[in-house]
């Protein structure tokens, strides 16, 4: 053993030192969370989503550019391993290669050699689009630009580092290369670099080895302290990822627990391990602001600000917290407020955007609710207006101020039968309260009930005793008041035994289908949209044969589509109709745009920025359609306003999916 390969060892085992110490001190910043959090069931899935989002870099496609880029660099590094695990062993012992491995090194070699140009180039790409390009999402403070620099140069040192060994090696044994060794490019660059003159080739193999080693060791060390740490905890936080079908769902609180002095989370000790672990995964790569409807028209929310609050916060406080220390200043702030104000926080839709696409599985929706919830129950600090949409809801059971007794009037005359008066059904219609209340919208319940009826089915309404399903509340915090309303509502339909449900309603469609199972309630939940699309495949709504000319674009629900998946339903309900021409909006499906209203946002003022519905309406109105479809009432709301704020009401339509398929049925 000579003196390079005890220096190496002294270096390689004082930077593992190091690594592991700066590993096991994040690992226990981790536990200073107290919100559990049961992340280790359903295996199977947790490794496929490994599989398809982590190393198939799926999510990353959806900007196509930026995904081939990180695409490659990101297999590059994995395939670098090799080349790193073998200067390693080299470090202990010189001679060592790993041509032992015969075909399978030769596949090695080969790879090494076209994903270390790929790399560079792709590292240069990523830096002209950050630096050149300016890509707004990329536009980070002077801090987020350094770090992203030195680690996209350090890669790119690797790389260089592997090359440069290469072709001293293959200069050194004059450009012969060794058993199943195929290195085109580097014998390539190597005649090039060298030429006749190969008497330092040994000399300069030392020196990229070192470089490469040096490179390695400090990536790695500088990892635990970067935002590039995303490269050590992307692939755990996609396996600890919410799962389908509970993906889009908030989690309950116990309300009953005694012991709990906050609730939802005024800082990180009250957020989860995992929401820690998502502070530590995001990449800046800003995709979830870029999508977000309130970041997009101006307002002070982002998503990415979010969750690298967490993670500043989770640096700074942690560690006291975990050696049982104190520090007045550190401990007299606190996340919410100090790090992220609470306009930030009432600003989000809880579209599901950012979690849409977040390429590593960041759920930015349930740390931003857990503090809602926390200025709500505990803090008692929310906008004003919200205290007539909490009372409403308690009084009246719907977040308006309308009588409970008058929630069925809109049947009138239309022989509707309650679940008092004859339980005796195949399926409920859950109206909701925009479609028993709304002027606009219980048009909507009529037309939908009409073709329920055209279509002998055997249904049956709540009447007065259907209340708010409690989704207005639970989304702005008010768990204790959305629980509230939940367990009533279970308790009438348990009692009549409801299996099955229709809704018009996305949010109601949710809720029902998925958070109510959290209290006991489960049932097969159905949206008006899917109902209408079989009914017409089964021929049991037949429509007119004259064509009806009109030119439809639909919106996507939020609740509907991202967080339940359906665009296709509404879609083919309204391609059955003969002559209607479907123009899609630029933002569609799995990128369509939120119309504002969600997340209890319908009843809070757009105090700052610009407004989400006319950013909607107007890209409606670009595609030149004269009726603008949705299958939600808020959205139905949102869009309305949006297309008299253009002043386009007597040329443009909004309507629901129901009124269109009514007016065109026999």
């Amino acid at each position: 053993m000579g003196i390079t390969n005890i220096i190496f060892i002294i270096i390689f085992i004082s930077a593992l030192g190091f690594f592991t110490w700066s590993s096991r001190n994040l690992i226990k910043y981790l536990l200073v969370a107290k919100k559990k959090d049961d992340r280790f069931d359903n295996v199977g899935k947790r490794i496929k989503n490994v599989l398809v989002i982590a190393f198939g870099q799926t999510k990353l496609f959806r900007d196509f550019k930026a995904g081939i880029s990180h695409f490659i660099i990101f297999w590059g590094f994995v395939l670098f391993l090799f080349a790193v695990l073998e200067a390693i062993i080299q470090g202990f012992y010189s001679a060592f290669s790993l041509a032992f491995l015969g075909p399978i090194y030769s596949a090695i070699t080969l790879i090494e050699d076209i994903f270390g140009l790929l790399v560079i180039l792709s590292i240069l790409y990523a830096l002209f689009r950050r630096f050149v390009q300016k890509i707004p999402r990329l536009e980070v403070d002077r801090h987020g630009k350094i770090d992203a620099t030195i680690i996209l140069l350090l890669i790119m040192f690797v790389c260089i580092a592997m090359f440069g060994e290469n072709i001293s090696s293959i200069a050194e044994r004059g450009y012969v290369l060794s058993n199943f060794e195929i290195h085109p490019i580097s014998l390539f660059l190597s005649r090039i670099f060298y030429g006749a003159n190969v008497k330092n080739a040994s000399l300069f193999f030392n020196v990229f080895w070192w470089m490469h080693i040096l490179v390695v060791l400090s990536f790695l060390n500088i990892l635990p302290y970067s935002k590039h740490l995303h490269v050590l905890t992307s692939i755990p936080n996609t396996y600890f990822a919410n799962l389908a079908p509970i993906r889009n769902t908030l989690k309950p609180l116990n309300l009953e627990d005694e012991t709990i002095e906050v609730y939802g989370a005024a800082d990180i000790e009250q957020l989860s391990w995992k929401q820690l672990l998502d502070g530590y995964s995001c990449t800046e790569c800003g995709r979830c602001t870029a999508a977000c409807p309130a970041a997009t028209v101006g307002k002070s929310l982002s998503p990415r600000k979010i969750i690298g609050d967490i993670r500043k916060r989770t640096k700074e406080k942690a560690p006291l917290l975990a050696s049982g220390l104190n520090d007045d200043v550190i401990f007299g702030k606190t996340l919410v407020h100090n790090y992220i104000t609470d306009t930030e926080l009432w600003e989000c839709t809880t579209c599901m955007s950012c979690v849409q696409e977040c390429p590593v599985m960041i759920e930015h929706v349930d740390s931003i609710v857990d503090m809602r919830r926390n200025l709500v129950l505990t803090e008692s600090q929310f906008p004003s207006n919200l205290n007539n949409v909490f009372k409403s809801l308690e009084t009246n059971s719907t977040p308006w101020a309308f009588n409970q007794a008058d929630r069925a009037n809109w049947a009138e005359g239309m022989n509707i039968k309650t679940m008092a008066e004859d339980s005796n059904c195949e399926i409920l219609f859950w109206v909701g309260c925009a479609g028993s209340f709304d002027d606009r919208y219980k048009k909507v319940s009529k037309a939908f009930a009409s073709l329920m009826q055209k279509a002998n089915i055997n249904f049956r309404i709540l009447g007065t005793e259907e209340k708010c399903t409690g989704d207005t509340a639970r989304r702005l915090g008010n768990e204790y008041l959305a629980q509230m309303l939940i367990k009533e509502n279970i308790e009438t339909l348990n009692g009549y035994g409801v299996k099955k449900i229709v809704t018009a309603c996305p949010h109601c469609f949710h809720s029902l289908g998925n958070e109510y199972k959290q209290f006991g309630g489960n049932y097969e939940v159905i949206h008006h949209s899917q109902f209408i699309q079989q009914l017409v495949n089964e021929n049991k709504i037949q429509l007119k044969d004259e064509e009806s000319n009109k030119k439809v674009t639909y919106h996507d629900s939020c609740y509907l589509g991202r967080y339940s998946s359906e665009f296709d339903a509404p879609r083919n309900s309204l391609k059955s109709i003969n002559g209607l021409e479907l123009i899609e909006m630029k933002r569609n499906k799995t990128k369509g745009f939120c119309c504002g209203a969600g997340g209890g946002r319908m009843f809070l003022e757009d105090e700052e920025g610009g407004r989400i519905n006319i950013e909607r309406t107007k890209e409606a109105l670009e595609t030149q359609a004269d009726t603008i479809a949705s299958a939600c009432p808020f959205c139905m709301t949102m869009l309305n306003d949006g297309v008299k704020h253009f002043e386009k009401s007597e040329q443009v339509e909004v309507r629901d999916i129901a009124e269109i398929v009514f007016e065109n049925s026999k």
